[in-house]
């Protein structure tokens, strides 16, 4: 699968564009990071609450790929982290994700959450 984020604000995915934040599953799926649930109890979605994250928990996977920004500014709360205890968790700003994700996509089963802004 390709991914792609080649400016702020804007990622690609099998050539299709999103101008939000996505998540994509293991088995190819692509859907809208559900950001609320975090901006709800932080105030920001930029803090990744484990309420958040088990909306994504619907796959199987090996690795938990979070693109953190352009500028790194979302992370993976503590309390989150535990939920994928037992697997891989790898936090990078986007355009580093993004590489790890075309590197790992094929050898892995990647959950990727990647914001696309800040």
């Amino acid at each position: 699968m390709r991914v792609e984020y080649p400016s702020f604000g804007r990622i690609t995915v099998e050539g299709d564009a999103y101008g939000h934040d996505i998540v994509v599953y293991p088995s190819g799926r692509v859907e809208r990071r559900k950001k609320w649930v975090s901006k709800e109890k932080h105030g920001t979605s930029h803090r990744l609450d484990p309420e958040e994250l088990k909306e994504y928990l619907t796959e199987d996977f090996d690795l938990l790929l979070v693109g953190t920004g352009m500028y790194g500014k979302l992370s993976l709360l503590p309390e989150s982290r535990k939920l994928a205890e037992g697997k891989e968790v790898i936090e990078l700003p986007t355009g580093e994700a993004v590489k790890v994700f075309s590197e790992e996509s094929g050898k892995k089963r990647v959950l990727a959450i990647f914001h696309v802004t800040c």
